[in-house]
């Protein structure tokens, strides 16, 4: 079992920069891929950016790509998210997840494990 528990979501303006965390416990991670997905009200869920926990490889979807920055700390056994130029677009809940995978890495489905998420609220 891998327990993930999310912080660092809150309510910024529009071009402002936040960080999120996500802390996690249990199993070990090597040989998984954490993930941030975000959902926005009334869409379908949309992946964010995952990493290699072992080879640091990091992938990224369309909302992050040039903004967004995934990065884990291996002695913390914390991922992170650094959102640049926010967007009121990107108000949403970020939920991190993990999964022991090598394919569907943009695909929720793909992903065993789920944090609850926090909220990130962009005002314009």
């Amino acid at each position: 079992q891998v327990r993930l528990v999310e912080s660092g979501g809150g309510l910024v303006q529009a071009g402002d920069s936040l960080r999120l965390s996500c802390a996690a416990s249990g199993r070990t991670l090597g040989g998984h891929v954490l993930a941030w997905f975000r959902n926005v009200q009334g869409k379908e869920r949309e992946f964010v950016a995952a990493i290699s926990w072992t080879e640091d490889s990091p992938w990224y979807g369309e909302p992050a790509k040039g903004r967004f920055t995934i990065a884990r700390d291996l002695a913390k056994n914390t991922l992170f998210l650094q959102m640049n130029r926010l967007r009121a677009e990107d108000t949403a809940v970020y939920t991190c997840a993990a999964g022991a995978i090598y394919s569907g890495i943009q695909q929720d489905s793909s992903y065993s494990y789920w944090g609850r998420g926090t909220q990130v609220i962009v005002s314009s």
